[in-house]
């Protein structure tokens, strides 16, 4: 993903690579809305009604124009951009100059039956909106059954009532006929298919098994369900049918059955952080270089860096996983709460403790990791206070070295740089 800047006055024009339809409105509406938000889904309308009349192309416009039409800031239409391009409606394209252009194409959404069969979809969509909603927009959507049995099918065919005059056939070849385009979800490979295919018996896998659509599946599926090579070679292996081709239909029923039996739940979805590939070595202040390390590691693998390498227990993912999607803390703050709790509560995770200073935090609106280091601090010297008039005499608990340090204002002692420089060895 290439990192661009974008300023108000960078022009765009509309593409629609696409047929759409007041259908594609509710399908937005309804399935992709509760998954990409309802900015995302307003910058969507909104670019489409840019187009002109033959709805093929807009106007030039500049990203000051939107701002104004949806009545957000610029950073938050960048955000609603991306949600756009990775579920699959929206390309960009981008070109340098003194003023900088984009091409945004539109893509229509999948048809009903093919957004409840992709597995990433359909999960996102129950992980949104729960799974009474969920059985609710498939029941909306189910064909009803209509006994025709009794009835006679008497529709006449087209050779009942033309016929092809020679003379006349004219060859017509159009090359850029409007279609319903759409645009795949592109997930980056996630399985070793060299791997899997040599730990395969001979004679058991067809060579046509693994085809690009079910190459694609496969990764869908292990990314949608974390499984490593491993456990996604033993579940193919399950789904080989008498022809030795892997079955879409029982693959997707043993995957999810295979997380259920060892996760008693479905997926979840849950937003990656905004900074996910910073260099910490182009970065000369030893605390931005925490704050970075907060911000662009998972929760996961920052409290398995915790752990010294080990495992978190399913316990410890419970709890992040409340932590991202039910109480919709940002990833770099879950951090900062993980490790201010492991500090002053002997490096054990409470769940009640932890639960009920996240739900501080969200009603205090901490949605950054400065936030989150400042609200610890503040916590802190609260909680030390009150110890203080209880135990004059008893010794401090010792506070995280990042607590309070300007860097750039008062130099640490060299003491305090080592602590610093210990934790981000952690996630080296």
């Amino acid at each position: 993903m290439k990192l661009v800047s974008i300023l108000p006055a960078d022009s765009y024009v509309v593409i629609n690579k696409s047929i759409l339809n007041e259908n594609d409105r509710l399908t937005l509406t309804l399935l992709y809305q509760p998954i990409i938000g309802s900015v995302a889904t307003s910058l969507y309308f909104t670019l489409w009604a840019d187009l002109n009349k033959t709805e093929i192309m807009s106007n030039e416009y500049t990203h000051h124009h939107l701002m104004n039409a949806m009545g957000i800031k610029l950073e938050d239409i960048i955000s609603a951009r991306k949600k756009l391009e990775a579920i699959g409606l929206l390309k960009t394209l981008y070109k340098t100059g003194k003023v900088n252009n984009y091409v945004y194409e539109l893509y229509s959404p999948l048809s009903i039956k093919e957004f409840f069969l992709n597995p990433i979809l359909s999960s996102s969509l129950l992980s949104c909106v729960g799974e009474k909603e969920y059985r609710n927009l498939i029941s909306y959507y189910k064909m009803p059954k209509i006994n025709v049995s009794e009835f006679e099918d008497i529709t006449v065919h087209f050779s009942d009532i033309y016929k092809m005059s020679i003379k006349d056939t004219k060859e017509v070849v159009e090359e850029s006929i409007k279609e319903k385009n759409k645009n795949e979800i592109v997930i980056d490979d996630v399985i070793d298919f060299d791997f899997i295919i040599s730990s395969i018996p001979k004679g058991i896998l067809n060579e046509r098994a693994f085809n690009n659509n079910t190459r694609k599946l496969v990764n869908k599926l292990a990314y949608l369900y974390n499984f490593d090579n491993v456990v996604m070679c033993e579940l193919i292996k399950d789904s080989i049918n008498e022809k030795g081709l892997i079955s879409e239909v029982d693959l997707k029923k043993n995957c999810k059955n295979y997380y259920s039996f060892e996760n008693n739940k479905t997926p979840k979805l849950v937003y990656k952080s905004k900074n996910t590939s910073v260099d910490v070595k182009n970065i000369k202040d030893i605390k931005e270089k925490l704050i970075n390390c907060f911000e662009s590691t998972t929760p996961y693998d920052f409290l398995k860096a915790k752990y010294g390498g080990s495992k978190p227990t399913n316990k410890d993912i419970n709890l992040i996983e409340s932590l991202l999607v039910d109480q919709e803390l940002n990833s770099g703050v879950v951090n900062v709460l993980i490790d201010y709790v492991l500090r002053i509560n002997d490096n054990k995770l409470n769940k009640n403790f932890v639960e009920a200073i996240a739900s501080q935090w969200k009603m205090s609106n901490i949605t950054t990791v400065k936030d989150a280091m400042r609200q610890a601090e503040k916590e802190y010297r609260k909680m030390n206070q009150t110890k203080e008039k209880i135990e004059k005499n008893k010794e401090k608990e010792k506070l995280p070295t990042w607590y309070g340090k300007d860097v750039k204002k008062k130099a640490m002692t060299e003491e305090e740089v080592k602590e610093l420089e210990s934790m981000l060895s952690e996630f080296a």
